[in-house]
């Protein structure tokens, strides 16, 4: 693995040459005309992604692992790939560091810090592969050399990182979201007892609104399996519940005077919750 540190040479300031064509304009359409950039693969080995957008030569593309991207370059032109802002380069190789210049440098700072990895061949009718290795991810890269048409520059969006991003703030809106809403104390009734075994998700209580049931259970429901909730009957037959999870609560939207949470196989874990009239001295668990 080879990595030539070229950045100084690189950063000298160079002005892209547009073709003549690309502006010209015809008195039938005055429609400015601007040369497209070059986004497809030289031969049926490289596997290009759909493009996700382009200004000119600056050529964006969505990332997908194991993707290999094609990337146009001319001499006397410095083509910049732009990793993530926040990414940690950790090497960059590539077949051929004897006719291409390549370097990196970085800019912004803390959080906005950004790597671009600078590519520049020597000649026309040069290729050779670029791999990028960070902290976050793996680039593979086809270069190739032509006398125009080069890319400026070369980004990616990366759109399993802003799922990724949506479901934590997801999930972080619905921890700090209240249970219910519109409900008075008053009309809150305690009168569950709970009794049975005594796994780790245990509920602390169990209490209704006069609409729907709420079961308590400790933090650590989060982190182990949640046991099954089930009705029982005057005759003592159980059948499963519909129930929604909000953080460490069970919501049932119904009132029963008798359910189990229930859990394993060869040796079940069963924890009873059964309503009693108000002030009962049964109330207490047991």
């Amino acid at each position: 693995m080879t990595r030539t540190s070229a950045t100084a040479a690189l950063l000298v300031p160079c002005l892209i040459v547009a073709d003549a064509s690309a502006g010209a304009t015809s008195p039938r359409d005055n429609t400015r005309r601007v040369t497209p950039p070059i986004v497809g693969a030289d031969d049926g080995s490289t596997n290009v992604p759909v493009v996700q957008g382009s200004v000119n030569p600056v050529q964006v593309y969505p990332f997908a692992d194991g993707a290999i991207y094609s990337v146009a370059t001319a001499p006397e032109r410095v083509t910049d790939i732009a990793l993530q802002p926040g990414e940690t380069l950790v090497a960059v190789a590539s077949g051929d560091t004897a006719r291409w210049v390549i370097g990196d440098t970085t800019s912004g700072s803390a959080a906005e810090r950004r790597t671009h990895v600078l590519v520049k061949p020597f000649s026309v009718g040069l290729s050779t592969n670029l791999v990028i290795t960070t902290d976050r991810r793996t680039y593979h890269l086809n270069l190739t050399s032509r006398a125009k048409s080069a890319m400026a520059a070369l980004s990616w969006t990366y759109p399993q990182d802003a799922l990724i991003a949506l479901k934590r703030a997801t999930a972080a809106a619905e921890a700090v979201a209240p249970v219910a809403t519109g409900i008075e104390v008053e009309q809150l009734h305690f009168n569950y007892a709970v009794s049975g075994d005594r796994p780790t998700w245990r509920p602390f209580r169990a209490f209704d609104d006069g609409r729907q049931t709420f079961i308590e259970f400790p933090a650590t429901l989060a982190v182990g399996e949640a046991p099954p909730l089930f009705l029982v009957d005057g005759k003592g037959e159980a059948q499963l519940v519909n129930y929604r999870v909000k953080g460490r609560f069970y919501v049932v939207d119904r009132l029963f005077d008798v359910a189990e949470l229930r859990l394993g196989a060869k040796r079940q874990q069963i924890v009873r919750i059964r309503r009693v009239a108000e002030g009962a001295p049964d109330r207490r668990e047991s």
